[in-house]
């Protein structure tokens, strides 16, 4: 689930919320980005990671519906120059998936600085956001999935669109992990999802929030004001049966009314089941993207939005907007960010 300005919890601890997932091809290894922390819901967001948390990458391997490799990272409170220590520990087959187990350290460093350790590097810290939308299209798209109407387009103009990202920034967690790594070779085949986790008073872990495919959660859940909806605190091989006849049915209401299909249930339910589990397929080693003909991971450039809202309604949905317009937040070098 994307969440940039979704809730008034993320304005109040936007720490705990992720707003986007990447996964593509580095330098002979896999890159793993998870961004959280936005400050496009307040000028003043409270900076760094939370000290009390956990932030989760989930693997799948040859499309398992549970994971059995997860890399977790954990960061201590900030010192006096507002950088952090931090920890990255990996857990493998039934590990992978318990709160419980502590996991191999892998490697230790601090915010602002690359970590390195066997076949694996880490980096994190604040950065120019490389995501990009004009949210007046996202509004018209909403307003299609909600009601079940045509997607009325008449007072949008792709050649006027502006990235409404433009100047923000969020915090970013990379994780490259080497072609070497004995499961993540070439031509492995993957699902991704990250994780955000509290430590309970109880001494165990609430799941706070969680990502796999963009823009999940301002498509179909906007008006979840509270942050309630059970989406980011279940597994995603429980997605399908908890949402996917609801996502199915907004999908075909909103193709039913703009006639783009001759099937529209069929249409949702295919949607729906592409969508679901909410995991990010890729095959290791082979170029990522995330576009109309084939959902493969997601780099940093691909106009995944456009791809997500034109999926949704079945019709071409023009952003108006191309990766140069955040080239500039976006590096072919470790980490593959550009720290604000």
């Amino acid at each position: 689930m994307s969440h940039h300005l979704d809730t008034p919890l993320a304005r109040q601890n936007g720490q705990l919320f992720i707003n986007d997932l990447y996964v593509f091809s580095g330098s002979h290894s896999t890159v793993f980005i998870m961004d959280v922390n936005s400050n496009i819901t307040e000028p003043h967001v409270q900076p760094g990671f939370h000290a009390e948390a956990r932030y989760e990458f989930k693997i799948h391997f040859g499309r398992a519906d549970f994971e059995t490799l997860t890399y977790r990272v954990s960061f201590d409170k900030a010192d006096a120059d507002g950088r952090q220590a931090l920890r990255l520990h990996a857990l493998t087959d039934h590990d992978a998936r318990d709160d419980s187990a502590s996991g191999e350290l892998v490697l230790e460093g601090r915010t602002r600085e690359t970590a390195s350790g066997p076949n694996t590097r880490l980096w994190a810290g604040r950065i120019s956001d490389p995501f990009y939308i004009d949210l007046s299209l996202l509004d018209m798209v909403n307003s299609a999935v909600r009601k079940g109407t045509a997607l009325d387009l008449s007072g949008w103009h792709p050649e006027k669109a502006q990235n409404s990202f433009a100047g923000t920034s969020v915090e970013s967690i990379v994780l490259e992990v080497s072609h070497q790594h004995p499961q993540l070779r070439p031509g492995a085949i993957i699902g991704v999802w990250s994780a955000t986790k509290l430590a309970t008073d109880a001494g165990g872990w609430r799941p706070i929030n969680r990502a796999g495919h963009p823009m999940m959660w301002p498509i179909f859940w906007p008006d979840d004001t509270h942050f309630t909806h059970p989406a980011n605190t279940r597994h995603p091989s429980e997605d399908l049966a908890a949402d996917g006849k609801y996502i199915g049915e907004l999908i075909a209401a909103a193709v039913a009314a703009s006639g783009t299909s001759d099937d529209p249930q069929g249409y949702g339910h295919v949607v729906a089941r592409q969508l679901f589990p909410d995991v990010l397929p890729y095959m290791v080693g082979t170029p990522a993207t995330y576009g109309f003909a084939i959902l493969n991971g997601r780099p940093l450039a691909d106009n995944a939005p456009e791809a997500m809202l034109s999926m949704v309604v079945n019709t071409a949905v023009p952003s108006g907007l191309k990766p140069d317009v955040a080239q500039q937040q976006r590096s072919k070098d470790f980490p593959y960010v550009v720290p604000s």
